[in-house]
């Protein structure tokens, strides 16, 4: 089972870029595909990016495309999303999440296995 733990979340202006990261431990990261997920106050929680578990095939939300990138390091068990261009509608708890079934990329919630803690995104305007 793996554990999944998120960081680089934080206070940015708008316009500005954060690179989050999410370390795995305690499984081969490489079998798992990966998708980052956020959710805002009141709402439900909602599909960021996903990667594949080779890393060659990706996939967006069309409220972050061209301005979000997702990559994975399996050498260092490590997925990250950098995200440039940063709105206020960005503003959410961000999470990664792990999908053990998979080797395609899924974008709903219910399909992944492995969920970490989550880290806060505020964007100011």
């Amino acid at each position: 089972q793996v554990q999944l733990v998120e960081s680089g979340g934080g206070l940015v202006q708008a316009g500005a870029s954060l690179r989050l990261s999410c370390a795995a431990s305690g499984g081969t990261f490489s079998s798992y595909a990966m998708g980052w997920f956020r959710q805002a106050p009141g709402k439900d929680r909602e599909f960021v990016a996903g990667i594949s578990r080779s890393g060659g095939s990706t996939y967006y939300a069309d409220s972050v495309k061209g301005r979000f990138t997702i990559s994975r390091d399996d050498a260092k068990n490590t997925g990250n999303l950098q995200m440039s261009s940063l709105k206020p509608e960005d503003t959410a708890v961000y999470y990664c999440a792990a999908d053990k079934r998979r080797f395609g990329i899924a974008s709903t919630s219910n399909d992944y296995d492995y969920w970490g803690q989550g880290t806060q995104v505020t964007v100011s305007s």
